[in-house]
């Protein structure tokens, strides 16, 4: 299945959200949850509006207090249940997120874990473990799935982290444009060996940095280095029906980005 990131679309309430969607020409959607936790989109609202449109919620996205994207520095630093700061506060977002997705009938959560260490026994990476089984394990009081975000980390540490973790019901969203933006590893190479974790995959894009420890950029799907015909091959041989979720999070035509990446997905993987 094909659809849209709604936070991509940066929109200003639901029927805004509605009317960007009907215009790309889908009908799935992986929504933020936070607008709607916080009270910042009424819930009854969104779900009639989508109703009346014909859209359907796929997914969730759960953001993190107190993440800052400035810098790849600045990331490592804040992303994630990494943050002392920020962990209560986002163990309680988790849970009434869990709640809320709950009763928009969804069975999937993605996040970023955050920076994890490649070593067990580092100390911080066996709190960083704690601290994501006490989140998996408020979804699952719900019935709802995790899937950890791609790109942060390489993905045989992410592998490991996995096994380490020991949560059967948390697993893997793949941004193949994350792998390039953080200088993680090569996409197709990756997605082949995380394939049996992945639960989602966003479509996106990137070009590498020529600047070691800086941002890569984000480009239209189609414009950067993955490479999608051996990525979308991937995709039909191992994970068939995981959904696809475009995302944009640069340029100012949104909506015509992922007008054009629809179209390239849908003539590669027809």
């Amino acid at each position: 299945m094909l659809g849209v990131c709604s936070w991509s679309l940066r929109p200003e309430g639901p029927e805004d959200l509605c009317r960007q969607v009907r215009e790309i020409g889908l009908s799935e959607i992986q929504i933020a949850l936070d607008p709607l936790r916080d009270g910042t989109w009424d819930e009854a609202g969104t779900v009639r509006c989508l109703a009346e449109s014909g859209l359907k919620l796929r997914s969730g996205m759960m953001g993190m207090e107190g993440e800052d994207y400035t810098t790849l520095e600045s990331i490592r630093d804040t992303g994630g249940v990494r943050p002392d700061l920020h962990w209560a506060k986002n163990l309680a977002d988790a849970q009434a997120n869990a709640q809320l997705a709950r009763r928009l009938g969804l069975d999937l959560v993605t996040l970023h874990a955050g920076f994890l260490p490649e070593t067990r026994g580092d100390p911080e990476r066996t709190t960083m473990l704690e601290r994501l089984r006490d989140l998996v394990d408020a979804f699952d009081a719900e019935g709802v799935n995790v899937a950890f975000e791609t790109g942060q980390e390489t993905a045989e540490t992410l592998l490991d982290v996995l096994d380490e973790l020991n949560r059967p019901v948390a697993g893997v969203n793949f941004d193949p444009a994350n792998m390039i933006l953080y200088g993680t590893g090569d996409p197709v190479a990756a997605l082949d060996s995380l394939a049996s974790h992945v639960r989602q995959i966003h479509v996106k894009d990137a070009t590498a940095t020529a600047e070691p420890g800086t941002w890569g950029t984000e480009v239209p799907v189609g414009d950067g280095d993955v490479v999608w015909p051996a990525f979308l091959d991937i995709v039909s041989n191992k994970l068939p029906g995981v959904d696809m979720m475009i995302e944009r999070e640069a340029g100012e035509d949104r909506v015509g980005d992922m007008r054009r990446a629809r179209d390239l997905i849908r003539e590669l993987h027809s």
